[in-house]
């Protein structure tokens, strides 16, 4: 699908820090294309006018210096965004750390939801892989070695996330987090990731009364599929669905399968 031309949103001033103090945000890259009822996508078609955006230190979008882009930090950017987009109760659709972002922004942010989708979710933990828990651990280590060496271990990386992905597409995945600069927005992602941003979450996830999807690759790498049918258990009423032959890159190895899913349960 053609990804719409970006805007940038500037993100207010805002308290949220541990010690209450007030940050700086950033800038987030946004795009909204299409026509109906809103989704908003957290890293479309026509029967939908469909918002998304790129996470802070993700894409295009930037966070400033000290900011860190955590889940907490990107729920209240989601929060920030429906608001700036004017949405009363949009469709909230979640990959990977983004489906821990939209139940937080659901939860705890109160962002009303007309109803949820949550792809390969990473929600209930501890979520994170052990490439992550070592990156985490040696966080030095990787931010000074060489980035050619660095992007390397990253290509190596993506190559587990999907099982049909072009080098085409490859490409596009690894060019944001290339050279210096891209190695140091990685880390500072990988940093800023914990479960103790979406533990909240899953003590609430009783509390959700929104439609719900939880739709995973049958071939995930990163997150098994068994991680879905526990997630799916714990919302009430959710639909629990698989995409065969999919990895966790669910939408890259099956676009038609993933857009059908989504479709069939948002009509």
């Amino acid at each position: 699908m053609r990804r719409p031309a970006a805007t940038l949103f500037r993100i207010p001033r805002r308290g949220g820090s541990p010690s209450g103090s007030r940050c700086p945000g950033g800038e987030v890259a946004t795009g909204v294309f299409g026509d109906g009822p809103p989704v908003v996508l957290v890293h479309g078609t026509r029967r939908h006018t469909v918002h998304v955006w790129d996470l802070l230190g993700f894409g295009d979008s930037r966070a400033e210096p000290g900011v860190a882009p955590s889940i907490a930090r990107q729920a209240r950017t989601l929060a920030e965004l429906v608001e700036h987009w004017g949405l009363d109760e949009p469709s909230l659709v979640g990959h990977d750390i983004g489906g821990g972002i939209v139940l937080r922004a659901h939860l705890v942010e109160q962002v009303p939801a007309r109803s949820l989708a949550l792809l390969d979710a990473a929600v209930l933990g501890p979520w994170n892989t052990p490439f992550t828990e070592h990156m985490q651990t040696h966080e030095d280590a990787y931010r000074t070695m060489p980035p050619h060496v660095f992007g390397d271990i990253i290509a190596a990386r993506f190559s587990t996330a999907a099982h049909r992905m072009s080098g085409t597409a490859a490409a596009a995945y690894l060019a944001p987090w290339s050279g210096e600069a891209g190695q140091q927005r990685w880390i500072d992602q990988v940093a800023a990731v914990s479960f103790e941003d979406t533990r909240e979450v899953v003590a609430r996830l009783g509390e959700i009364t929104a439609p719900t999807l939880v739709l995973w690759g049958e071939r995930d790498e990163w997150l098994d599929p068994s991680v879905g049918d526990r997630l799916a258990a714990a919302i009430p009423g959710a639909r629990r669905a698989t995409v065969p032959d999919a990895g966790h890159f669910i939408a890259e190895d099956e676009p038609r399968k993933t857009a059908a899913a989504l479709l069939d349960f948002f009509g």
